[in-house]
């Protein structure tokens, strides 16, 4: 499923024009981004939990010439889906 069909399937559950469901999902997403560059924990009831983790420094290999590189630190986006979910699914 694509952004777009989130925005279709908005659109169709809340009798709301394409533009404006196509605008609500935007605003969302964006919302979460923000929280998580802030690296505040984004929590859905029902739905699932999205927060920032740390992946430390570490060593690597170029493959092409085998050279070993450092890997800079970095922060990663991590979303753990709560029981809900995980119970629609399976």
């Amino acid at each position: 499923m694509k952004k777009s069909d989130i925005s279709s399937h908005v659109a169709g559950q809340a009798s709301l024009s394409k533009a404006a469901a196509d605008s609500a999902v935007n605003t969302v997403f964006s919302a979460i981004s923000d929280a998580l560059a802030r690296e505040e924990t984004v929590t859905i009831a029902g739905f699932g939990t999205f927060s920032t983790k740390r992946r430390p420094a570490r060593q690597g290999r170029n493959p092409r010439t085998g050279e070993s590189i450092t890997i800079a630190a970095s922060k990663v986006p991590s979303f753990k889906a709560g029981k809900t979910l995980r119970d629609a699914v399976n």
